[in-house]
């Protein structure tokens, strides 16, 4: 009997049977040393990761790169407000999961963020692991609804 390699259970987002693997995730926020910082912690754990300083530029990014399948989006920002982008991202693209991270909360713009389709809705400061678990619990639901969709397709 052959010893097993453990790596992979290791990086839950390198596991075979994961769909982390073949995902991208899309960072969205207008603080530059943000978005750097933790583009370099989730790369380092295997999450591959696009990132976008602008409402405006995400949608973009999203519509020339269709392996994104999580958008992780900040609420304030210059321009497109996050919950603006988030509203044409479900628009263009309703199977793509949005987590909303965000330092300026409000009751009210959780509550209109997940009305508008967020899978869920962080607070800054956020524990990196708590943020992975989130993309990596959306990814399974998108990879669902990519199995969904291409059933209904092949109907």
């Amino acid at each position: 009997m052959k010893p097993r390699i453990l790596t992979n259970y290791l990086n839950p987002f390198v596991d075979r049977k994961e769909p982390m693997s073949r995902a991208t995730v899309l960072l969205v926020d207008d603080e530059i040393p943000f978005v750097e910082t933790v583009n370099r912690r989730l790369s380092k754990r295997g999450i591959n990761i696009v990132t976008a300083f602008s409402g405006e530029e995400a949608l973009d990014r999203l519509d020339n790169n269709p392996g994104i399948k999580v958008v992780v989006l900040d609420v304030k920002m210059p321009g497109m407000s996050g919950l603006e982008t988030l509203a044409e991202i479900k628009r263009r693209h309703p199977l793509v999961e949005v987590i909303i991270l965000t330092g300026h909360t409000t009751i009210e713009s959780a509550i209109r963020g997940m009305r508008l389709g967020a899978f869920d809705y962080l607070t800054k400061p956020c524990e990196l692991e708590e943020l992975a678990n989130k993309i990596r619990l959306a990814v399974r639901k998108g990879g669902h609804n990519d199995e969904e969709h291409s059933s209904l397709a092949r109907r």
